[in-house]
């Protein structure tokens, strides 16, 4: 009888895992789901004549989604770890990523303001690279999640740059 305790107790622990594991990945990519609804036409970035190497639209719309995602399962992973208590500054940056990294679709697909898209990217690598740095610490894989990520923002930054010049 001991034992059906403690199988209760492992049971309710995996669930709670698999909830807090889900919340961690479906914010970050329902907050850029929902800025590309809302900002992701781009009729004139469509339309530019622009260098071989710019990724097609619905290219940007997926691998930012895959980035959210990545980041969001990162980001989980260090929570699960203890990351963000012995981590102070951790989660802050995480969240000045993710609040930085929703705003390129708006500024570059809407306003126009490659400038603004270029200094708002230069801000986010720079504190992606932080959160890489913190990741690192507390978790490998966390922190290899956050490569491809940190490659993409740079990657949305210099087309940002090469809009400007355009």
């Amino acid at each position: 009888m001991a034992s059906q305790p403690l199988h209760e107790s492992k049971r309710s622990k995996a669930k709670r895992a698999l909830r807090s594991l889900g919340i961690g990945i479906a914010i970050p990519i329902a907050l850029t789901l929902t800025i590309i609804i809302l900002f992701g036409s781009g009729r004139k970035y469509n339309v530019l004549a622009k260098p071989f190497w710019f990724a097609p639209l619905w290219y940007i719309h997926l691998a930012t989604l895959g980035s959210s995602f990545f980041m969001g399962l990162a980001a989980w992973l260090v929570w699960a770890d203890g990351g963000f208590q012995g981590e102070t500054d951790a989660l802050s940056f995480y969240i000045a990523h993710v609040s930085l990294s929703i705003v390129w679709h708006p500024l570059v697909l809407v306003m126009n303001a490659y400038w603004l898209a270029l200094a708002s990217g230069i801000l986010d690598c720079a504190t992606l690279f932080i959160v890489y740095l913190r990741f690192k610490k507390v978790n490998p894989f966390a922190k290899d999640l956050a490569k491809p990520c940190l490659a993409w923002t740079a990657y949305l930054t210099l087309i940002s740059f090469k809009l400007m010049l355009l």
